[in-house]
């Protein structure tokens, strides 16, 4: 059995340890705050937008725009990862490389896949894959999301695009639920599978009884290859906002847990200090009860 000090000793380290994960509980808390503020702002522009993408497209053709044509033939692919720089977030990065694992084993085995990281721990396990890495960004998720960082890296998967340097892009992301729930997903955002389903994506409602009719000056084709590149922009950008939320709910979630932990285990070795007290006592006693009854014999 371990001696008082011991007990007392682990019982110190456990509070201490309990009094850090409380205190990142409360960054992410206020964390989350900020970056669920960031992505509930952006959800307006993005269903107006994909609102008017996808009224264009209804008066466009099929080839308005080399993005909408899919490869006879799919040999390149580019597979865009976005995790977090930090870890004490449960699952949530664990999940996000699963995903990408199997997506790659699964249904891009014979291909060539090429990595775009968004964060450090996707980046480190990319490190480790036979699948070169492309590019990378640290220090974007779970911080200020830039929008210019999400056009020039969406600005460089088109040019890779319309070169033929990649065939097929993917976008995996931590899409943000609720608090409790966060789910890895894979979409895939070249070439642009279907203009009809954007509206869907986005929750225009369809059945609205007045829905606006735009006008296109020049044309609509000339509008819709203006439009296009800026939607993939926008489904990068609100793929890193849902991220780095995501981030910050999963790390909350899991400090709450490691805080209701130490609690536990505190209270376990208290019940354990206590038990090792009272069996001190009761030896002390035994001895000086022996002690008086070798005096009077």
């Amino acid at each position: 059995m371990a001696t008082l000090k011991e007990v007392q000793s682990k019982i110190v380290g456990v509070k201490k340890t309990r009094q850090i994960t409380s205190a990142m509980k409360m960054v992410a808390t206020s964390r989350l705050r900020g970056a669920q503020n960031n992505m509930e702002a952006f959800k307006p522009y993005a269903g107006k937008f994909a609102e008017v993408l996808g009224s264009i497209a209804g008066k466009s053709g099929e080839d308005a725009s080399p993005l909408l044509v899919p490869r006879d033939e799919v040999k390149k692919v580019a597979l865009i990862l976005c995790t977090s720089d930090r870890g004490l977030c449960g699952g949530f990065n664990t999940n996000l490389i699963a995903k990408a694992d199997k997506f790659i084993q699964s249904e891009l085995d014979g291909k060539d896949v090429s990595l775009i990281c968004f964060g450090k721990r996707g980046r480190d396990w990319a490190k480790k894959q036979p699948q070169p890495i492309e590019d990378e960004f640290i220090g974007v998720v779970g911080g200020n999301v830039e929008f210019s960082v999400a056009s020039s890296s969406g600005q460089k998967m088109i040019d890779n695009f319309l070169s033929g340097t990649v065939d097929e892009v993917y976008l995996i992301y931590s899409e943000f639920v609720n608090m409790a729930r966060q789910n890895p997903t894979i979409k895939q955002i070249l070439p642009i599978p279907s203009l009809e389903d954007v509206a869907e994506e986005k929750e225009v409602d369809k059945d609205a009884k007045f829905l606006p009719e735009h006008l296109c000056e020049p044309s609509s084709d000339a509008l819709l290859g203006e439009m296009l590149p800026k939607n993939i922009f926008i489904q990068i950008y609100d793929a890193l906002l849902q991220t780095s939320t995501s981030e910050h709910a999963a790390r909350m979630s899991s400090m709450e847990n490691a805080t209701k932990a130490c609690d536990d285990m505190v209270e376990e070795l208290q019940t354990i200090f206590n038990k090792t007290r009272q069996a001190g006592i009761t030896a002390d006693l035994m001895d000086i009860v022996g002690g008086a009854e070798a005096l009077k014999g």
